[in-house]
This record gives C-alpha cells, structure tokens and sequence, in this order.
C-alpha cells in the first residue's frame, strides 16, 4: 500500500488571508486544492503565524511584520485541510507575545493538530510532533536559526532555536565553529525523543536562511546531509518565501525550501514567490521511501490553486535548474514532476 504525505511551504492566515476568512468559507483558503489536500494520507506545513485574538504586537526588538489569525475561522481551515502536523519554529510565533503562542498551542491541541518546533519552554519546543498515519507512525521535529529573540530557554517560551551558520577563523586560518557542538546536542536531543517513539518515517522541518534567496548556502547543505547520517528520512526546509533546490543524499530528499502556499505577501516580478509546489511524499506503509512528486501550485486572492500551465511550466523549469547542481533529475507525470526515491 502507498500512503501520500504532504509537505508545504508557509500557510500564513493572518492580516489580509485573515480578513478574507472572516468574509467568506473557511476552507475558501484552499481553493481548488483542498480537495487533493484532504486526499492525502498526511500533510505537514510550517504554520507562519499566531492562531489568537489576544496579544501586543511585539516591541522588544523591531519587527516589521506580525501575523495572526482569529482561531474560530484558522482552526477550522486547517482541520477541513486534514492537517496533521504544523512546525511551528519560525519567526512569526512570538509576534503577539506569550499569550498569543499559548493560545496557539491550546488551540492545535483542542483541534487534535500535532505541533513541534515551539513551547513552553526549550524543553517542550524539543518535543517531537507524533502522528499515526494508517499503519505508519511519523515523527517530526522542528527548528528555526530566524529570530533568536524569539528562542525559548529554561525558563521561558518560544522557538526550538538553533545557529546553524556560526563559522570563524583562528587567526591561523584553521576553521573553527563554537556553537556547532552546542546546535548538534541540541538537535540530537530532539532527535533521539523522536527516534524513542519508534518512527517508520522522520521528518525534520526547519525554518531556516533569509527570505527572497533561491539556492542555500553551503552550511545548509552541510546541516541537511548531516541530519540524513544521524537518522532523519525528509528534510522539510521553509523560510526563502520561494522555492530552492531538492537534493537527494543517501536515498533521503532534502528540500531545502518549499517557498510559500498561503499568503497575501507583495509578488517579486522575477522569483514569482506566488508560484511553486504541493510537495507530496509517497512511501510504503513502513515508510520506505518510493516517489516524492512536485505538484505546481499558485497564490491568488489569499488562496492557493492550482497552477495553469504558464505557471505550471515556469516551476518546473526553476526547480529542474535549481536543482541540477546536486545532480537531481525529475520525471514528468502530467503537471507534477516526479523524483524516484527507491
């Protein structure tokens, strides 16, 4: 039997996505996508904002943007997508302070939503988000190198928050890194929770690099290989607001970004961060990994749709050349492109 399980870029439902959802269905967010997304078997997305009404919008340090959805209208959404598992380590879950992400967790709990990536505390953000799907068990932790301000501690709320690109030089010129050590417990930590519930499928999705950029930097694909060693199956990367390259290292895709899905954010003329892909994963009961398929999405009227074949054809060409320095070559079925894992 093969399963489908899903992966987006960003759902923002927040400032004019939100407004929109109160002024029409709650499930109008997913235009004529919802009903592929309900025919998944799992769907796993970085949730890029705050599910309250409750909060200040943060001052502690300048944030230009804050995001944040009225839950009566967002947990609906998101429950009439069948979503299973939302990263929430990202810049965006601190932008109402404290009680704003609390309400968040409460909500996705309510709502029967796995979460990981933020908390409580840095303890509880190690947390791995666990979902049984048919007879597969998933597991998915999450991290974030944006916003440090926003990085949980002992004591105190936020992000599962790590430094991934920390590189200096001894004045000998010998490469030295003096949070590397400290970012690999930390992830190991969350790692080995995760490996405790005995997962056929490990997911790692990180929220991580500067928006509007289309290919990662060496240290990222240094940290998504290293990941793949130490166990993980699908890297789950977000953050660029439009789609990077996927590489495929030891049988295990590593997406690095999969750009946005849901949002009403200013479209740049030449990277189109309106466009990109519904990122689908098809495995074999015991998470064996067989097919992962691009299918082309694009933003419109706060909505995700299917892309026309303009849309559809300019995606697919970007990530054939985004992808081709890692040597990765897609197949073609229908509008998807389609990359064998087995």
């Amino acid at each position: 039997m093969t399963l489908e399980i899903g992966f987006t870029g960003d759902v923002m439902l927040g400032r004019v996505v939100d407004d929109r959802q109160r002024r029409r269905s709650v499930d109008a967010v997913w235009g004529d996508v919802g009903d592929r997304l309900r025919d998944l078997d799992g769907l796993v997305i970085n949730l890029e904002c705050v599910l309250s009404n409750r909060g200040s919008e943060w001052q502690r340090t300048h944030r230009p943007f804050h995001f944040r959805a009225d839950p009566d209208r967002a947990v609906p959404a998101l429950e009439r997508a069948g979503v299973d598992v939302c990263a929430l380590a990202n810049n965006h879950v601190l932008d109402y302070e404290e009680v704003a992400l609390r309400d968040t967790l409460a909500h996705l709990d309510e709502a029967g939503i796995a979460h990981a990536g933020a908390g409580e505390t840095i303890d509880a953000a190690l947390e791995p988000a666990t979902r049984s799907i048919a007879d597969l068990d998933l597991a998915v932790v999450s991290f974030t190198d944006n916003t440090p301000e926003y990085a949980a501690d002992e004591d105190s709320p936020g992000t599962a928050w790590i430094p991934i690109d920390e590189t200096r030089r001894t004045p000998g010129g010998q490469r030295w890194n003096d949070q590397d050590a400290r970012t690999r417990q930390r992830v190991r930590t969350a790692l080995d929770r995760a490996r405790a519930t005995d997962p056929d499928l490990l997911v790692a999705s990180l929220h991580w690099g500067p928006n509007m950029v289309t290919e990662p930097p060496d240290a990222f694909r240094a940290f998504g290989r290293w990941l793949v060693e130490e166990g993980v199956d699908v890297i789950h990367g977000h953050s660029a607001h439009v789609f990077q390259g996927i590489e495929v290292h030891e049988g295990s895709p590593i997406m690095y970004d999969a750009g946005d899905f849901v949002d009403d954010y200013r479209v740049d003329p030449e990277l189109r961060n309106d466009r990109g892909f519904l990122f689908v994963l098809e495995t074999d009961a015991d998470g064996a990994l067989e097919t992962l398929r691009l299918e082309p999405i694009e933003i419109g009227d706060c909505a995700v749709h299917e892309a026309g074949s303009e849309a559809a054809e300019w995606s697919r060409r970007r990530m054939r050349d985004r992808s081709e320095p890692y040597g990765t070559t897609f197949g073609r079925d229908g509008e998807a492109l389609v990359l064998p894992l087995d």
